[in-house]
């Protein structure tokens, strides 16, 4: 609570340019109001893809630059305020964050919606939308050439997705539907960072040792790490939420990106 209080602080000091520095990243997810100031300092940009479409996401810049990116994957409830925030958190980390969008600016707090939005996306559109999202990234005046993915359950599932359609440098999944096919794993470039929730009923155990056999069938890196939680443990708005375990996930998460990407 003196968090969020604290946080509340700085956000009337300057609300639309939170800096999430010295705050516990939960605390600002948590609260909708902190959340909604976090985002809205970020910038919204567009492109359009090699499939014609028109896609929009929103970056958020460090202080310095030029810097490593990283691509942010949205939850099925779409890109909301907390995905932005995350962005925001990790451009106080020193990087070029970019969340984008793979629901055409739809979001939801409702399961049967978020079941729906989830079910409408189109395979191929989407990895037209990332490659053009990671094109984009590298080709920035204010970027280096290391570059991350980061997505969490529908979001990471496409992190990996991302990665195997360019080649990047770090990839992180939370709770995410995993490829186990060894031939389109050859593909990545750089390791990946899997967390994973014991009690998790869809991407449990079966499915991580599927991914994991099939990477060291391809020598590729991997870590994966176990938490005794359940799916979604990340979030804070979750009924599954663990506030130590997403803690210790988020400073795993920084701690593969700072050695991966600098």
């Amino acid at each position: 609570m003196n968090d969020i209080k604290q946080a509340r602080r700085s956000v009337l000091k300057g609300l639309g340019g939170l800096s999430l520095t010295g705050f516990p990243l939960a605390a600002v997810l948590a609260d909708a109001g902190l959340a909604r100031a976090a985002a809205a300092g970020l910038e919204t940009v567009s492109l359009t893809t090699s499939t014609g479409e028109t896609q929009s996401a929103a970056l958020a810049l460090p202080a310095v630059t030029p810097a490593p990116s990283v691509l942010l994957v949205h939850e099925w409830w779409g890109l909301n305020d907390q995905i932005k925030s995350v962005a925001r958190a990790l451009a106080d980390e020193g990087y070029v964050a970019l969340a984008i969008d793979l629901y055409d600016g739809k979001v939801t707090t409702n399961s049967d919606d978020a079941r729906r939005l989830m079910g409408q996306v189109q395979g191929p559109q989407a990895t037209a939308t990332l490659d053009a999202w990671i094109d984009w990234l590298q080709a920035r005046a204010d970027t280096t050439a290391k570059l991350g993915t980061v997505g969490w359950c529908f979001g990471g599932g496409w992190s990996l997705n991302a990665s195997l359609a360019r080649p990047v440098d770090a990839t992180v999944i939370y709770y995410g539907r995993l490829v186990q096919d060894k031939a389109r794993l050859a593909a990545l470039k750089g390791p990946v960072l899997g967390h994973y929730a014991s009690r998790d009923q869809w991407i449990d155990q079966k499915m991580v040792a599927g991914f994991e056999s099939a990477m060291t069938a391809a020598n590729r890196p991997y870590v994966s790490h176990w938490y005794e939680a359940d799916h979604a443990f990340a979030n804070p708005t979750s009924a599954r939420y663990d506030e130590a375990d997403a803690a210790l996930a988020w400073r795993r998460t920084l701690a593969f990106f700072k050695a991966k990407l600098g």
